[in-house]
């Protein structure tokens, strides 16, 4: 099957043009003529994943190889490193980003993974009616995305409104309406934020919340008819 046949059912699943302005979701490395033997789904791409992989395989991969512009393809460095061995083993990319979010990601973690009931969303964040006691819900979350420990900000001791961002949404701190806010990548500044404003905060990591990607996407290409493997690269972190 030619990549570009592939690309209109997945723009059909969800519209690339959905992204954000920032973002560089879509055919990353590859042509649209090009044929493919194999599909492999990935949150990322790594060198032990591209050496896994076949020739003629179409990666499909959550976060784009690509994000800003390449002035100069140096092999010592990335992403041409990763690159360089993809094109020698005609491995191409499309990258499903920021529309996955919106529109399959966010809302299959609230309802599948954390298992409660989605009473509003905007935009990225999805709202839930949780109910419960803060330390009962952070050992939920920890075991919910198999967290080392609950990485959190406690603001009070009962939470009943909670936000959900996978990945990294503390840009959105301020726009949150709710007792407390699940996303990943908090930092220190985020936490001091969150702490003027009220808001609780646990880190789900940015990896632990969003390697969901490929068993969601395995699913619609099986419904197309679509063989595909699940074959994640591995998380950057160890925790020690």
């Amino acid at each position: 099957m030619k990549i570009s046949q592939i690309y209109s059912y997945l723009d059909e699943l969800s519209p690339f043009d959905m992204q954000e302005s920032w973002d560089n979701s879509g055919l990353q490395v590859g042509s649209m003529d090009d044929e493919v033997n194999k599909i492999a789904l990935s949150i990322d791409v790594d060198e032990e994943l591209i050496d896994l992989l076949e020739e003629n395989t179409l990666l499909i991969t959550h976060h784009p190889i690509i994000f800003g512009g390449i002035k100069q393809f140096d092999y010592n460095t990335y992403p041409s490193n990763l690159i360089k061995k993809m094109i020698q083993k005609n491995i191409s990319n499309i990258a499903m980003h920021t529309n996955f979010d919106l529109t399959h990601l966010n809302q299959y973690v609230a309802s599948e993974v954390l298992g409660y009931k989605i009473v509003a969303r905007d935009g990225f964040v999805i709202y839930l009616d949780v109910n419960e006691s803060f330390d009962v819900f952070a050992k939920k979350v920890s075991s919910a995305f198999r967290l080392p420990h609950a990485k959190s900000v406690k603001c009070s001791e009962f939470v009943n409104k909670v936000a959900l961002t996978t990945g990294s949404g503390c840009s959105l701190i301020k726009s949150i309406k709710a007792d407390c806010f699940l996303t990943g990548d908090v930092k220190y500044h985020d936490a001091m934020e969150a702490k003027s404003i009220d808001l609780s905060l646990i880190d789900i990591g940015h990896f632990e919340s969003e390697h969901f990607f490929a068993q969601i996407l395995l699913k619609h290409l099986k419904n197309l008819g679509l063989e595909a493997i699940i074959a994640s690269s591995k998380n950057p972190f160890t925790y020690i």
